[in-house]
């Protein structure tokens, strides 16, 4: 799955480390989310689009086939 989370974690000027502790989990959660090694729980990506105040699909896409 692909995402946004670089971009706007990015426009906010925040680092993963920051991001992180906002989400409540660690700066390697935030690095795997964002490299795409790592899908959200569907309790972590609805924290991720409130932070962000989007919706899921402008974060998260699906991978192309």
């Amino acid at each position: 799955m692909r995402n946004t989370l670089r971009e706007l974690r990015g426009e906010r000027g925040w680092s993963q480390a920051a991001l992180a502790e906002r989400l409540g989990v660690s700066r390697q959660t935030v690095n795997a989310l964002e490299t795409g090694r790592y899908d959200p729980s569907l309790p972590l990506a609805f924290s991720i689009g409130r932070l962000f105040g989007r919706p899921l699909e402008q974060i998260f896409f699906e991978d192309e086939p």
